[in-house]
C-alpha cells in the first residue's frame, strides 16, 4: 500500500510503502534482547520501543512497555529480574503504540506514569497518518494514574529517577528520564540512534523543536553517560551530538530549497546531500524525512 499523506498542517504527497516503513525497523521478535548498563539498570530490545528497566529490593521501574503483541515475551524476560509481579511503576515516554499498548497487560501489576497529555490521549481515539494506525482509547488500568506538567521525581531502589517533560519535540507528551546516581538517561523518541527519527507532526511533534531538545539534554548529560535511544543501539552523549547536528543540517538543508522557491516535490527530487545517506539505514527514506522537515517548517 502506499503512503498517499502526511498531515502536517497541509497534505503532502509521499510515495513510500507503509508496510515497508514499519515492518523494515519493526520486525517482529519472538524474545527480548537484555543489555545490562549497570548494576540494576538494563535495556530490552523487542519488536518497538528501547524499553528501561530499573531492578531492586523495591521491585522494579519499567520505562515504555513495547506492542500488545509482544506481553507474553515481555513476561517472560521479566522472570529474571523477579517477574512481572515486582512491578511497581511503568512510566511512558509518550503516548505510541509500540511503547505503551503493554500497558494493557502490564496495567494489572503496577502503576503507570506519564506527561499529562499522554493520558489525555490515551483516553480518546488516536491517528498516526504516516503509518495509517488508530489507536482505540485504553481502559483505565491501562491508563497513567499518576500525570505531571513539567517535571516529576521518583525515589526507588536508591535512585533518583527525574521525569522531563520536553515539549514539541516527537509529540506534544514527550518525557525524557533521567537516572541521576547511575548517570543514565532514557530519551524516548526524541532519539533514534542512527537513522531518521520519526517526528509526529500531527500530533505535536517539529524537528526543530526535538533539535533543541535534544540540544538540552546533551548540558545535562556528561561524556560518561549512558544514553538509551527511543530505537537504536545503546549510546553515548558524542552520538546523541552526532544525531543533533543531523537535525539541524537537513532542517537547514530543507530551508535553503524552500527560500529558492521549491515545492515539496521538488525538494523530493533534489534530496539532500550524499553526507546524510547512511541515516537511512533505518526505516524512513529521505523522501519521506524531508516531508517531515518541510511540515516542520511550515508549523
Amino acid at each position: 500500500m502506499l503512503i498517499r499523506s502526511i498531515l502536517a498542517g497541509a497534505v503532502l504527497s509521499l510515495f513510500v510503502g507503509t508496510s515497508a516503513i514499519a515492518e523494515n525497523h519493526h520486525q517482529q521478535s519472538p524474545k527480548f534482547k537484555v543489555q545490562q548498563l549497570t548494576e540494576n539498570i538494563s535495556m530490552l530490545r523487542g519488536k518497538g520501543g528501547n524499553i528501561g528497566l530499573l531492578a531492586g529490593e523495591q521491585g522494579l521501574l519499567m520505562i515504555d512497555d513495547d506492542y500488545r503483541s509482544m506481553s507474553p515475551a515481555l513476561q517472560n524476560t521479566l522472570q529474571q529480574f523477579g517477574g512481572e509481579d515486582k512491578l511497581t511503576y511503568i512510566i511512558n515516554t509518550h503516548w505510541h503504540g509500540d511503547h505503551t499498548e503493554g500497558n494493557h497487560h502490564f496495567g494489572h501489576h503496577a502503576t503507570i506514569i506519564a506527561h499529562d497529555n499522554v493520558r489525555e490521549r490515551l483516553l480518546t481515539s488516536q491517528e498516526v497518518k504516516l503509518f495509517n494506525m488508530k489507536t482505540e482509547p485504553y481502559p483505565e488500568h491501562a491508563l497513567p494514574s499518576i500525570t505531571y506538567e513539567k517535571a516529576l521525581t521518583l525515589y526507588i531502589n536508591d535512585e533518583e529517577v527525574e521525569l522531563v517533560h520536553l515539549a514539541g519535540g516527537h509529540t506534544d507528551g514527550d518525557s525524557v528520564v533521567f537516572f541521576k546516581k547511575a548517570n543514565v538517561v532514557h530519551m524516548g523518541d526524541h532519539y533514534f540512534n542512527g537513522f531518521f527519527p520519526f517526528v509526529d507532526i500531527q500530533n505535536g511533534g517539529n524537528v526543530a523543536r526535538m533539535a533543541e531538545n535534544v540540544g538540552k539534554v546533551l548540558e545535562l548529560i556528561d561524556d560518561k553517560t549512558i544514553v538509551i535511544p527511543g530505537h537504536g543501539p545503546v549510546s553515548n552523549k558524542a552520538e546523541l551530538k552526532t544525531f543533533k547536528m543531523m537535525l539541524e543540517g537537513t532542517l537547514a538543508e530543507v530551508q535553503a530549497m524552500q527560500d529558492k522557491g521549491m515545492n515539496l516535490g521538488q525538494m523530493q527530487l533534489k534530496g539532500l546531500s550524499p553526507k546524510w545517506q547512511s541515516w537511512t539505514n533505518g526505516f524512513l527514506s529521505t523522501s519521506v524525512w524531508i516531508g517531515i522537515l518541510h511540515s516542520s517548517l511550515e508549523k
